[in-house]
């Protein structure tokens, strides 16, 4: 059987995606953006991979979400990436937002982690090599870092910037006060701090309860959401146990203890408000993140193309009533 040439559709930009203002800046998100985080690995079918980043480019998603680790094997989704890249997406490269990160576990010794200067400058390095690129779109620092001086980590976001190796920068998960002194330093450098990533879903509230989407709004800063379905617990998955397929039942992040009579409960009641709105649970708990303009673009992850259908499908009424959004506070009381 010959390939054919991927050829995307040219009505990628009509499909019903929506694209939103990323901070103060000129970058715009789309609604939804692909993670690789999982089922892009050295593991993973390759084919069905490419299928999965031809669908959503096909439908509107220009940003492409990984870090040095993704996997597994640590490095393989960048080199899965890459290679997507070199057969089918290196013409529309100027259409494309990608991202990758560095500040977890990659490699053996004291420097193949965490956020000092030499980590941060070595595995953007090999990112780029593994995945065939210039540069990227933006660079996160994967993690804060209590150990090395932020001072440290922060510089090194700004000669990467200066040195051309990503457009540029954001942080992940750092806790409000560390945020706090990155956006300042940052700024008085002329390197504006584009997104900050961090874990937020209907069961996790904390950038909301932190004052960390309040912040990075008023600093210009767009926010983007990763883990939106929390590992999979907002969807109809486990409503009837837990299927052989599914992550609990692999092993892995998500464990058969999380799953308990209480989160059950909850999940219940959430799918019973999305099916009154018309919407799966993925559907509703996607489409409860984008329901105001705190939240620049979710971060997804499939396993494949028709989990990604569904998944899209929330972007068709991201519209909640008072009683819905009561009625979904209480579920989750």
């Amino acid at each position: 059987m010959i390939n054919r040439v991927y050829s995307p559709s040219s009505e990628r930009y009509a499909s019903g995606m929506k694209y939103r203002r990323c901070g103060k800046s000129g970058i715009l998100l789309p609604e939804v953006s692909l993670g690789m985080w999982h089922n892009f690995g050295d593991v993973d079918d390759f084919a069905n991979s490419m299928r999965m980043v031809h669908f959503a480019f096909d439908h509107g998603i220009t940003h492409f979400d990984l870090a040095n680790n993704y996997g597994p094997s640590f490095g393989s989704a960048e080199e899965t990436f890459g290679t997507i890249m070199q057969k089918s997406l290196r013409p529309y490269r100027d259409e494309l937002f990608i991202s990758t990160k560095a500040g977890h576990d990659m490699w053996e010794g004291p420097y193949g982690t965490w956020g000092s200067r030499k980590h941060l400058m070595s595995s953007l390095d090999q990112s780029l090599k593994r995945m065939q690129l210039d540069y990227v779109d933006i660079f996160y620092s994967h993690r804060f870092d209590p150990h090395t001086p932020l001072e440290e980590t922060l510089q090194t976001l700004v000669d990467i910037v200066r040195q051309g190796k990503a457009l540029y920068v954001g942080i992940s998960k750092y806790p409000k006060e560390a945020a706090e002194f990155a956006y300042k330093y940052l700024e008085e450098r002329n390197v504006h701090c584009l997104l900050y990533q961090g874990r937020y879903n209907l069961f996790n509230r904390e950038p909301q309860q932190e004052g960390i989407l309040d912040q990075a709004y008023e600093n210009g800063t767009g926010f983007i959401a990763f883990s939106p379905l929390a590992q999979g617990l907002l969807t109809n998955r486990y409503l009837k146990g837990i299927p052989e397929d599914s992550r609990i039942a692999r092993g892995g992040f998500l464990k058969r203890e999380q799953l308990t009579e209480e989160v059950l409960r909850r999940i219940t009641a959430l799918n019973a408000i999305a099916s009154d709105r018309g919407q799966t649970l993925a559907e509703m708990a996607l489409a409860w993140l984008l329901k105001d303009d705190q939240v620049s673009s979710v971060i997804i992850g499939a396993s494949s193309v028709e989990q990604m259908k569904d998944n899209l499908k929330g972007l068709e009424n991201t519209v909640f009533t008072a009683e819905e959004l009561d009625r979904i506070e209480k579920a989750l009381r």
